[in-house]
């Protein structure tokens, strides 16, 4: 395929690119050279009437098209998507900052995976069936639920995108999908993607805007009966005000200040190699990533002075380059806040080891939003800076003594999506990981992920769980029927 990105990007309704019925756009800016590259529908609700009245035109044919049928659309889709990852990765990160390289080997890869798992996954969902003796029969009816809305974030685009768009087109929904206003031109090409792999008109309707106007559009809208959201807890929670009386169904995916329980019985290179990743992927912008690094009292000066060491050697430099683990924050307004952030940890008396600076990249990405990665020891789990998504790269070292004091430490916030163990013990890595509270836990590894098991967290991470049976279950209705002999 050819891809044309126009300078003005256009909503995705009814099979067609139309612009905003307002007449009104957004810039979008390149966040690694500061420069606005195009703009984007300022959508708002009469976009999505519009949107919703090409879903319901769709959604009787697709609710009841064969899932042989369905698998195949999916799967092409799936095939566009790898057949066009140069293209899809370049936007991405023009879009988003984050190094090319990884763009190619993680955004699009996942992209593509997403559709084809959940492509196949609608083949082998099944449903129960309870008998009652020699009295009746009940069986599981899963029916698609209608119209539903996808709204998905900034940090992973695409990736995030279509884990929500992927099966609730599977399960025979029709949706109305809504990208980050930040990153809108990966969600532009799927729709041109889409149309090309023969994806009914109306079953998919991309709209571009900003939250307040087009996604409480979409939350507000009568005829959209289920929300997946991926976002911040604010922006959940005001979601979650919108929808309760609506008695809408809600899976939110939320805020993350997740802890790395490190033990002095680790695999000390395999931990300080994932560790690095886990803190700084992506400028830091992945929920899962580990924000707070708690380190076992025998071993914590050792692991200070070698993780400084390693996270100095990151090069924060132009995406475009091969040489770059670390781009540019998504947004001068991202960039504002953390390095607020960074400001106000050290009022509270923390001490910055090492980071703690934007950086002027030379050339092309001199306007750039880049930030150095952040390490800052001295604060207890009680401060600010221990307790609020900072969502940047930026991290804290705590020590510990005891594993019941490293469970209060990780305990010690009001988020609780994701933690990572490192030790060789089994049985301590057991125990801990069922004391912990949050929804993923990874041991001795960081971001290893099965498509098939649920992914979400606990407290205020959010509400519900994404991937697969979960995913599938979400997007549909059951029904028991009940027969008597």
């Amino acid at each position: 395929m050819q891809f044309d990105i126009p300078f003005h990007l256009e909503n995705f309704i009814g099979g067609n690119f139309i612009g905003p019925l307002s007449g009104n756009f957004i810039d979008n800016v390149n966040p690694a050279t500061g420069a606005v590259y195009g703009q984007i529908p300022d959508s708002n609700s009469k976009d999505i009437d519009a949107a919703v009245k090409a879903a319901r035109k769709a959604f009787p044919e697709w609710s009841v098209t064969p899932l042989e049928k369905r698998f195949s659309i999916l799967n092409k889709i799936a095939e566009l998507i790898d057949e066009n990852l140069d293209a899809l990765a370049l936007a991405e990160t023009n879009d988003n900052g984050k190094p090319l390289w990884l763009s190619k080997t993680v955004d699009i890869p996942r992209a593509s995976s997403n559709f084809r798992f959940f492509a196949t996954g609608i083949m082998h969902f099944a449903t129960e069936s309870h008998a009652m003796e020699d009295k009746a029969i009940n069986y599981t009816l899963r029916q698609p639920i209608g119209i539903v809305g996808c709204i998905s974030p900034w940090n992973l685009p695409l990736y995030l995108f279509t884990w929500k768009i992927a099966p609730a087109l599977a399960a025979g929904n029709c949706v109305i999908a809504k990208p980050s206003e930040v990153t809108p031109v990966t969600a532009f090409l799927l729709g041109k993607i889409c149309k090309a792999a023969g994806l009914p008109d109306g079953v998919l309707n991309i709209v571009h805007g900003a939250g307040p106007h087009c996604g409480e559009a979409i939350v507000k809208h009568p005829e959209i009966k289920a929300i997946s959201f991926t976002g911040s807890t604010r922006a959940g929670e005001r979601i979650a005000s919108i929808a309760a009386p609506m008695f809408k169904k809600l899976s939110l995916e939320l805020g993350g200040k997740n802890p790395a329980i490190i033990f002095a019985d680790c695999d000390w290179e395999k931990m300080m190699k994932t560790t690095i990743r886990s803190s700084f992927s992506n400028q830091g912008q992945i929920c899962l990533c580990g924000s707070r690094i708690l380190v076992e009292e025998s071993i914590y000066e050792k692991f200070k002075q070698e993780f400084m060491e390693r996270t100095r050697s990151l090069t924060v430099g132009d995406p475009l380059e091969e040489t770059s683990k670390q781009g540019a924050l998504v947004s001068h307004m991202h960039f504002d806040k953390v390095m607020n952030c960074i400001h106000t940890a050290k009022e509270e008396g923390g001490r910055i080891l090492c980071g703690g600076n934007a950086k002027k990249i030379p050339g092309r990405c001199e306007n750039g939003y880049f930030i150095e990665p952040t390490v800052i020891e001295g604060l207890g789990p009680n401060c600010k800076t221990n307790r609020e998504e900072i969502f940047g790269p930026v991290v804290t070292l705590q020590s510990f003594k005891t594993e019941e004091e490293a469970l209060q430490l990780a305990n010690a916030s009001s988020y609780g999506l994701a933690a990572t163990i490192w030790t060789q013990d089994i049985s301590r890595a057991n125990r801990v990981a069922a004391q912990v509270q949050s929804g993923i836990i990874w041991v001795n590894c960081w971001l290893v992920r099965d498509l098939r098991t649920p992914f979400g967290g606990m407290k205020n991470s959010g509400v519900g769980r994404e991937g697969g049976w979960e995913a599938l279950r979400f997007f549909t209705e059951p029904k028991n029927v009940c027969i008597q002999f």
